[in-house]
């Protein structure tokens, strides 16, 4: 079972939705993610060289939300779990989830979200 790398409560705001005004709009999304690799150089180094920067991949995480206007959450998770695979050849697989923290649904309704999992091909 490779290492874990957890990411949780990213918040950006993004133009992601189906209505009109979910296009027109920025809404607030929470994106979580996990990253797959193998920490063990890392933990007996102490050295960043030897691990993946999770700063670098929040970045990433977060330029997609906010950047790229999307119709469907799957999309937007896909497409970070798309460039947190691209982002270092030493990620395994990834685990991505984003929320609509306010979903355009008439009930009782918190949060609307889409989990992926992808694996290096």
């Amino acid at each position: 079972m490779p290492d874990r790398i957890e990411i949780r409560g990213l918040r950006a705001l993004g133009l992601i939705g189906v209505n009109p005004e979910e296009q027109e709009r920025p809404q607030p999304f929470e994106v979580d993610f996990d990253v797959e690799l193998d920490t063990t150089a890392a933990g007996a180094s102490d050295s960043l060289d030897d691990t993946v920067d999770y700063g670098q991949l929040t970045i990433l995480a977060q330029r997609v939300v906010s950047d790229e206007p999307h119709l469907l959450l799957e999309r937007v998770a896909e497409r970070i779990a798309q460039e947190l695979l691209a982002a270092d050849p030493r990620i395994e697989g990834t685990r991505v989830s984003v929320r609509k923290l306010r979903p355009p649904i008439p009930a009782d309704l918190v949060t609307s979200a889409v989990t992926i999992t992808r694996k290096r091909s």
